[in-house]
């Protein structure tokens, strides 16, 4: 073991950029679906210690980058599956659209370490690492932000613990997402201190931490109480190849439909999917609009089947499309669209909408679009038109089936952007088409909505079209779920909702405190320790 350590710090100061590049690529096993998180520790650790070791600061930084390069590409190979679904541009281009991404994600991690090194001198392993955290805090939070913010995946997911149990995301009502990627990074550097200096009693304490932590079953403590609230919540199984076909509207409607119908004469809250409904529901469209839908061109035709299917005393929330017109020249055409979800009740009327606020850049609009369509680049999903966003979280009324906040899709990944905390809801619904997110995706995705309901102490429902569904409750714990590639259907009643959290609170101030804790403690550290012996 000991020359082995000895081999591996000799090749690591030798090739300081290639092992950084394969640390960040071993770090990303923690994510979901693998979940290796002992080992994204140990590839922090040597992370960590090849930064403290590094002679400049541009040496630092370069590491830094080189890491978060095959970190995030590896983290989100998923996105490479979109391009399966886009017949204007050829699937291999995936393939490089993920890399070139990561170009630019991977500033982040650089400037977490060009933070650090700026005021390392004289540090030791510990306080480095300390001032390290802080860093990656307010660069993971600047990362979900800045350019609309892309924050998949935030570095404290590997401390989610499995389906049954929170792990250290138990912290994150406290913390925040953010400051639990400090948390991780705080781990390693005690890992990778005790190893250097052949404390393994420090090893050894760490790793018992962390691992009882991580596994202890925390489903035998917490409240597991539902509300009165029944819900059918709903998995069509509408493969992403099918869901813009027209000859497949009416196929895919009674799939749903014959999911649905089961249980229509009790009052419950119905819930389907992003994509689910072909129909445009809202009237004043072009009827050549409604013509190319399935609702014989009637969109109240469609609200009221919908209704006849979901019951009486029922209340419905569902994805759909809404269009914005605009006439030219006495020519009415649809100039933009809204992915909106509507709750819709059993006579068939449209009692309130959400439209989604956090729009997926090359998604559900084409940035630059002047520019790029003449290169013969478009957007990832089908449509020729952009999706505009909605006005941010807002909390529907859905009178005796409670008060739901809504987050549509990719949305939900947004630490402290998901409710209004003005109007707290008492759950949180999540609908989402899963069919582009392969095998790595969607598990992220349910993992990362599990981090919403800690922090904000909220149910989350996650309704998707191929799966993963899931009933999540309060303490992250995934109460019922349907898997990928099925079609199904479960019942229930939402699970009850916690008092606020200091993070819904708070918001993303708190763990922006913690990292200025942690940058206070890292710099003022030998000046208390001095005082305290000083003062016996």
């Amino acid at each position: 073991m000991r020359e082995w350590l000895v081999s591996a710090t000799a090749f690591a100061r030798r090739h300081p950029n290639w092992t950084s590049l394969a640390l960040g690529a071993i770090a990303a096993l923690g994510y979901p679906p693998l979940g290796w998180w002992p080992v994204s520790i140990l590839a922090l650790s040597g992370f960590i210690a090849l930064l403290w070791d590094a002679p400049t600061f541009r040496s630092s930084a370069l590491i830094g980058w080189l890491f978060g390069w095959s970190h995030l590409t590896l983290a989100n190979n998923w996105i490479a599956t979109a391009f399966n679904y886009q017949a204007e541009m050829p699937q291999f281009l995936g393939w490089v659209a993920v890399p070139l991404l990561c170009i630019y994600l991977a500033i982040y991690p650089a400037i977490a370490a060009a933070m650090a090194t700026l005021a390392k001198r004289g540090m030791g392993l510990v306080r480095f690492g300390l001032l390290f955290s802080a860093a990656w805090i307010v660069a993971e939070w600047l990362r979900s932000w800045v350019f609309t913010g892309y924050p998949w995946p935030p570095l404290g997911l590997i401390l989610l613990g499995d389906w049954t149990r929170s792990g250290l995301a138990v912290l994150l009502p406290w913390l925040g997402t953010y400051a639990l990627s400090g948390l991780a990074i705080v781990i390693a550097v005690v890992a990778a201190a005790a190893v250097i200096e052949k404390k393994w009693w420090m090893f050894g304490g760490i790793s018992l931490f962390t691992s009882a932590t991580m596994l202890f079953p925390i489903t035998t403590i917490i409240d597991r109480r539902d509300s009165s609230v029944a819900y059918a919540l709903v998995q069509p199984l509408i493969p992403q190849l099918e869901i813009n076909d027209p000859t497949k509207f009416e196929e895919q409607f009674e799939r749903i439909a014959k999911l649905t119908l089961p249980g229509r004469e009790q009052s419950r809250l119905v819930l389907w999917p992003e994509s689910a409904v072909p129909d445009y529901l809202e009237d004043g469209y072009p009827q050549r609009y409604y013509d190319r839908m399935t609702a014989a061109g009637d969109p109240e035709f469609a609200r009221k089947r919908i209704g006849s299917i979901i019951g009486p005393d029922s209340s419905l929330l569902a994805g759909v499309v809404n269009l914005d017109l605009e006439e030219r020249n006495g020519f009415v055409r649809a100039v933009s669209a809204r992915n909106s979800v509507i709750m819709l009740d059993g006579d068939g009327v449209i009692q309130s909408e959400y439209a989604k606020a956090h729009l997926v850049p090359y998604g559900e609009y084409l940035p630059m679009r002047s520019l790029l369509e003449p290169l013969g680049l478009s957007r990832l999903v089908a449509g020729s038109i952009d999706y505009l966003p909605g006005p941010g979280p807002m909390t529907l009324d859905l009178a005796e089936h409670g008060n739901a906040g809504i987050q549509i899709c990719y949305e939900i990944v947004f630490s402290g952007q998901t409710i209004d905390g003005d109007n707290r809801p008492d759950f949180i619904f999540n609908p989402s088409n899963d069919g582009w997110f392969g095998e790595w995706g969607s598990p992220q995705f349910v993992g990362q909505s599990r981090m919403r309901a800690i922090e904000e102490g909220l149910p989350v429902l996650r309704s998707t079209t191929t799966g993963i569904s899931a009933v999540i409750d309060a303490d992250g714990i995934v109460r019922n779920s349907i898997a990928r590639g099925r079609a199904g259907r479960v019942d229930g009643f939402v699970p009850i909702a916690k008092p606020p959290t200091l993070f819904a609170r708070l918001g993303n101030s708190l763990p922006l405190m913690w990292s200025a804790a942690l940058m206070i403690l890292a710099l003022a550290a030998p000046r208390l320790v001095a005082q305290f012996r000083s003062g016996r």
